[in-house]
């Protein structure tokens, strides 16, 4: 897990004092790390005095993410060739530019830092700070924050620790050494954070549809590789009886990992009739962040995912295929 060094928090300052104004974005479907992420270079920008416009293409689908919208556009605002060539762009929790959704054309070629912590970017540069082994993007701007805004005041800390949290299952996810990772959120709790009330905010408000949606997707569950793969799906038919908002994938992954031999999780939605949604989950031993890159996606070792063109009956057998040479 890597601490920020001296000469990345310089390159950063030096991005920042090069541009008059800022952009500041993440990846499509944004979670609560990519949005804390944002809010926490927003914040950073707020002390340095610099003009920013916070833009996410959406759409802000976890319940716990709703009261966030509305500080986001969806939009790129027209810009000149002199606002562009006066504009930088940071991408956090993100390194790929499709995966910042609609908006992706209109922020091509822009001078960009990106701040991200997924396995599946090779990214290098002095405009870049990728950590794969960090838990959360937050928790990268967070050390961004206390090299060069210093203190940290109590609505940030609780930002923070709420994407931090998110992205770690609440710190079930972390690994052996976490104690820098713990340190931090220790500090942001000295801030004024409230673990409690974070956790009430990441768990509470699930629509009642949510639950009957995950009966359906546990009655479509079946077993593979020996046990090791649970794979399951959503149709179109699914979605349109029970809804597109609240859904809570993430209670089935649990579910579904805590089995007796299970190692893996694939998860399959028909979003349109020649497109889908594929999210995957895995314990220690299986990245699935590998078998996602295959489909055009990316992500963590444990935890990642891909949107492709297809059908659920062929994509299915393919995504078999690739876990049983693995698992």
């Amino acid at each position: 897990m890597m601490k920020i060094t001296r000469e990345q928090s310089d390159n950063f300052k030096k991005f920042i004092s090069c541009h008059d104004k800022f952009i500041v974005t993440g990846h499509k479907e944004p979670d609560g790390d990519c949005l804390s992420s944002c809010l926490g270079i927003a914040y950073i920008l707020d002390s340095m005095k610099k003009p920013y416009m916070l833009i996410n293409a959406g759409p802000f689908k976890r319940v716990e993410t709703k009261k966030f919208a509305p500080l986001f556009s969806p939009e790129v605002p027209f810009m000149s060739r002199e606002d562009r060539n006066s504009t930088g762009l940071i991408i956090v929790d993100c390194s790929e530019m499709h995966r910042l959704g609609d908006i992706s054309e209109d922020l091509k070629d822009m001078d960009t830092f990106i701040v991200d912590h997924h396995k599946t970017s090779d990214l290098t540069g002095d405009k870049v700070i990728i950590d794969p082994e960090s838990p959360a993007a937050a928790y990268l701007v967070q050390q961004l924050i206390e090299v060069t805004v210093g203190n940290i005041d109590t609505k940030m800390a609780n930002t923070l620790l709420f994407g931090m949290s998110t992205d770690t299952g609440y710190f079930r996810y972390l690994k052996t050494d976490s104690a820098d990772f713990f340190r931090a959120t220790a500090r942001l709790v000295d801030s004024g954070a409230n673990p409690r009330e974070i956790y009430q905010e990441m768990t509470n408000g699930k629509p009642w549809n949510t639950r009957k949606l995950l009966g359906i997707m546990l009655e479509h569950s079946e077993r593979h590789c020996n046990g090791k793969l649970v794979v399951t799906y959503e149709t179109q038919e699914d979605t349109k009886k029970f809804g597109k908002e609240g859904r809570d994938t993430d209670a089935l992954y649990s579910l579904m990992l805590e089995v007796e031999g299970v190692e893996a999780v694939a998860f399959v939605r028909q979003d349109t009739e020649a497109t889908c949604t594929m999210g995957l989950r895995s314990k220690d031993k299986c990245d699935v962040s590998q078998i996602a890159a295959k489909f055009g996606g990316g992500g963590h070792k444990n935890a990642s995912g891909a949107s492709l063109d297809g059908k659920l009956a062929v994509i299915m057998p393919q995504l078999i295929k690739e876990f049983s040479k693995v698992l």
